[in-house]
Parts: structure tokens; C-alpha cells; sequence
């Protein structure tokens, strides 16, 4: 049997946020067929020189990409969105920490978000909810040229 549902996705992002968004969802989308040790490679090399994103730079990021994709939108868009979310924070010049990882009680459910100051943003849940497996930190460093 299943339960009827209906997406929410975020209203009020501007054209310019939207169009950004629909930029960097290929990517994602390529990026989240990708093994998770690539993912985290092509992560690092784009998280050079971007400085921590804030919770509100996170938010709308994520935002953004809900509101121009459904699968982003959906329960199993966790990680095109969470990789989107990343890419369009370093369009901006600024880096969430990108996470994967499982649920902390059962049943065992993986899942990938971004956090900004430490938690996890927009997911709806308590923190220590998701216990970590891979994280992609920012780098305050400058890159290197």
C-alpha cells in the first residue's frame, strides 16, 4: 500500500538563484552516478579556496535546488541535492560541509546533506540523527596558484 504525498518546493527563490541551480544540476546528477571515493575527490578539488558557507548561504542553496528539480525536491533526491546544494554554495565563494552517512537508529537508511555551522541543514531532524561516513570540510585556505 502506498501513502499519497505531495512535494514541497520552496517558493520565492529569485531567477537569477534558479537559474544557477539549473547550472550546476547536471553536474550533480553526473556527479551522484559517481563512486564515492570520485565524489569525494572532484569535492575537494572544487571546495579550494572557498570559505565557509553560513547557514542561511546553505539554506538558500538548497532551497534553489528544490525549487527547479523534482528529484532534488523527492525523498531519494538526497544526494544530487546535497551535491547541488554544495556546488552552487562555491559558485558563490563559499563551502558547506558536504556529508554522507547512515541513520543512527533503525532501520538502516543512507543519506547525504550539507551542514553549515556545524549542523545539519534544512533535514528536519535532531542533530546526532545521522552519524557521518564521508565529510567534505571547507578550507579557509587560499588556493594555491
Amino acid at each position: 500500500m502506498t501513502t499519497p504525498s505531495a512535494l514541497e518546493r520552496p517558493g520565492g527563490v529569485p531567477f537569477a538563484r534558479r537559474m544557477a541551480a539549473r547550472l550546476v544540476l547536471l553536474p550533480a546528477v553526473a556527479l551522484s552516478l559517481l563512486p564515492p571515493r570520485r565524489i569525494r575527490a572532484v569535492l575537494d578539488v572544487a571546495r579550494r579556496g572557498a570559505g565557509p558557507a553560513t547557514a542561511a548561504q546553505a539554506k538558500n542553496a538548497r532551497d534553489a535546488m528544490c525549487a527547479v528539480s523534482l528529484r532534488c525536491a523527492g525523498p531519494k533526491g538526497c544526494l544530487p541535492r546535497s551535491l547541488g546544494a554544495a556546488l552552487l554554495c562555491r559558485l558563490g565563494g563559499a563551502w558547506p560541509t558536504w556529508c554522507t552517512g547512515v541513520r543512527v537508529v533503525p532501520p538502516f537508511t543512507a543519506h547525504a546533506w550539507i551542514e553549515a555551522d556545524g549542523r545539519p541543514v534544512d533535514e528536519g531532524v535532531p542533530d546526532g540523527y545521522f552519524t557521518r561516513l564521508i565529510a567534505v570540510d571547507p578550507t579557509s585556505r587560499p588556493a594555491s596558484r
